[in-house]
């Protein structure tokens, strides 16, 4: 089942649900489609003004950034679904089973794998967002700071999805690489994401 081919009304009801799937790496995976589709917007209200003819070129660079980023993480809704469904087979394996640890293992490594990606893909889409906001018409900005404070959640709720499997990993060197992985995406681009919202406030409010 292809998540990302329901109309909205419909994703919420599933994801409010009991369904295992989509859960909160779908969610965050589509809120980061969401919040690049923002800067995106800035870019076409941007494109054609003279105004914005010295930075034209930049802006449809951007925007043909924009649109592969928008276009992977639409695939990451579906991808962190697919990647959890082992898992949660994996918890309804009796424990005396001996083969369950290794299963476990292998399906906690899968299961990291898609929200990781969605973290990259933040990361990415937060760097696009900020030149959409510092370039871009200024008639959008406010735009290009909600994209930034959605991707801002993304990242974050992406992350969780990393540490709640990394947490239950037999393999400690293994989870504490990809940890740290995490935390330093988190680090940088959370509080890159902030800063943009910040700007964007002062910009709007001030």
């Amino acid at each position: 089942m292809s998540f990302v081919k329901l109309n909205a009304e419909e994703f919420v009801e599933i994801l409010a649900s009991k369904e295992a799937v989509p859960g909160g790496g779908g969610a965050s995976a589509l809120a980061g489609a969401i919040g690049t589709a923002l800067g995106n917007m800035v870019g076409s209200l941007t494109v054609g003004k003279k105004k914005y003819a010295d930075v034209e070129d930049e802006i449809v660079a951007l925007k043909e950034k924009s649109d592969e980023l928008q276009a992977e993480f639409l695939r990451l809704v579906d991808e962190d679904a697919a990647a959890f469904e082992p898992l949660a087979k994996a918890y309804g394996i009796p424990k005396e089973d001996p083969n369950r640890g290794a299963i476990m293992e292998e399906a906690l490594r899968s299961a990291t794998s898609a929200p990781m990606d969605i973290m990259h893909a933040c990361a990415k889409a937060i760097d696009v967002v900020e030149e959409f906001a510092a370039k871009g018409s200024a008639i959008a900005i406010s735009d290009a700071g909600v994209g930034a404070a959605l991707l801002r959640a993304a990242i974050i709720g992406a992350s969780f999805n990393v540490y709640i499997n990394t947490k239950s990993m037999a393999d400690r060197e293994y989870a504490e690489k990809v940890n740290s992985e995490a935390h330093d995406l988190l680090e940088k681009y959370v509080a890159k994401a902030g800063e943009i919202v910040e700007k964007v406030y002062e910009k709007v409010c001030g």
